[in-house]
């Protein structure tokens, strides 16, 4: 194998492995989306549409933040009783569960 063949394997490999990490991060922002919709009170369309003003948050910024943001400031507005430690902990749990989905596909 050349130095060229192994370049263009590895810039292939990487780019495949961002592919998959933005899909692994925007699943958990959907997961996230819709276990905080249901602590607002929201259901059915009203909860895929609030998942996907969450999905949506994650482009403000690099990081997690944006996202974390969002929820924090959503639950501040609504009355919802969740420490930013419980609400990093469900991003935490969420990003291991998306990313069993994405890989199983």
């Amino acid at each position: 194998m050349s130095l060229n063949d192994r370049e263009r394997d590895f810039e292939s490999r990487y780019a495949h492995d961002q592919e998959v990490r933005f899909r692994i991060e925007a699943r958990r922002n959907k997961l996230l989306g819709l276990w905080a919709a249901g602590l607002l009170g929201k259901s059915g369309d009203d909860a895929n549409a609030y998942a996907q003003e969450v999905i949506k948050a994650d482009f403000l910024m690099p990081g997690d933040d944006d996202v974390f943001q969002k929820i924090r400031r959503d639950f501040d507005a609504a009355g919802v009783e969740q420490s930013d430690h419980q609400i990093r902990q469900r991003m935490a749990q969420f990003l291991g569960e998306a990313e069993k989905q994405v890989q199983s596909e």
